[in-house]
């Protein structure tokens, strides 16, 4: 029961922290794309890589902690569910080059990402 408690919190802040960095670029930033989504996913990339990596072959952080941020908080914080949404919307309204645009742009930017981690934390 612990567990839930640790990956509830986690996903708490990391859905507010969500909302709150997805509308403060989608004030700035043009709305006929999902740039505050794109944001999102990779910052929780780069946040769920940093924390493997750098504690991938070492001791000293806690079950718990990979719970809190890992699984609760990344998990809170990335978006992909909203992702798929908002590309099956610019679909919908015949946007196909934005909405393959968005396919490519959070798949490779994640993926980099997570590979920036790895790198940093070597």
């Amino acid at each position: 029961m612990l567990n839930f408690i640790w990956v509830f919190i986690g996903a708490g802040f990391g859905g507010g922290a969500r909302w709150w960095i997805s509308t403060e670029i989608s004030k700035h930033l043009p709305a006929y794309f999902p740039f505050g989504t794109l944001a999102v996913n990779i910052l929780g990339s780069f946040i769920l890589g940093m924390l493997f990596f750098t504690y991938e072959d070492k001791a000293g952080l806690s079950q718990n902690t990979k719970l809190l941020i890992g699984t609760g908080f990344c998990g809170g914080f990335t978006t992909f569910s909203t992702f798929s949404l908002e590309t099956v919307n610019l679909f919908r309204s015949g946007e196909m080059l934005l909405g393959s645009g968005n396919i490519i742009f959070n798949i490779l930017f994640t993926i980099a990402g997570v590979y920036i981690a790895y790198l940093l934390t070597r």
